[in-house]
């Protein structure tokens, strides 16, 4: 797609979801590291359900470190993969504690030396907390888009964000993993996509194709 396309494709999905913000609820830096975990094969409304008990009772990033596992897989079982997540809550929280001085890093490199948090985590800290954009994060929502509408034909997330971010002015990156994930949940759902009411669908090659 060319860049001029591209930019045309974001300023309609602007008008469309003049709104589109992060959905997840938190209210310091590790409750977002915290709910982007849980948020990995979970839907955003169901960490929202299931994170308002677990920051009652976990209040510090000390809380995170110290809290029984048994007791956080409890609180989190909801959010599915509970083990996994909850070793990798205790073990985050008592990273940035011991490496960061009881704050969360907010580079790149920094960020994905925690457990548990890759680069599509890192991404979406960094640009919630520390309002920096230097990368996209990658979801099933922006990758399903981006191949539909041929701004990547790559499959890893990894390989999508280094298509995206080859083709978007810097000033975009704030705005595009919020519009597709909103455009992804509203319009472009993945089983049953509207596409006769799509605000983008001039690029579509799936809706090029069927009509």
């Amino acid at each position: 797609m060319k860049k001029q396309d591209a930019i045309t494709l974001i300023e309609l999905l602007k008008i469309s979801y003049p709104d589109a913000t992060c959905s997840l609820d938190f209210t310091t830096p590790f409750e977002l590291v915290v709910a982007v975990m849980l948020s990995a094969q979970c839907t955003d409304e169901r960490v929202n359900q299931t994170t308002p008990a677990l920051f009652l009772r976990c209040q510090t990033i000390e809380d995170f470190a110290n809290i029984d596992l048994a007791e956080l897989e409890n609180l989190i079982h909801p959010c599915g993969f509970y083990k996994n997540k909850a070793k990798n809550i205790k073990l985050c929280a008592k990273q940035v504690l011991e490496n960061f001085h009881g704050e969360v890093p907010h580079t790149m490199d920094e960020l994905t030396s925690l457990a548990g948090v890759g680069r599509k985590s890192a991404n979406v800290i960094m640009l919630e907390v520390f309002g920096i954009a230097e990368g996209i994060a990658v979801d099933t929502h922006a990758k399903r888009i981006s191949n539909l509408t041929g701004l990547s034909k790559e499959k890893m997330p990894e390989k999508v964000e280094q298509d995206l971010l080859k083709i978007f002015p810097k000033e975009y990156l704030k705005d595009i993993n919020h519009l597709f994930v909103w455009h992804g949940r509203n319009t472009c759902v993945a089983r049953s996509p509207k596409c006769n009411t799509c605000s983008i669908q001039q690029f579509c090659k799936s809706y090029q194709s069927k009509n």
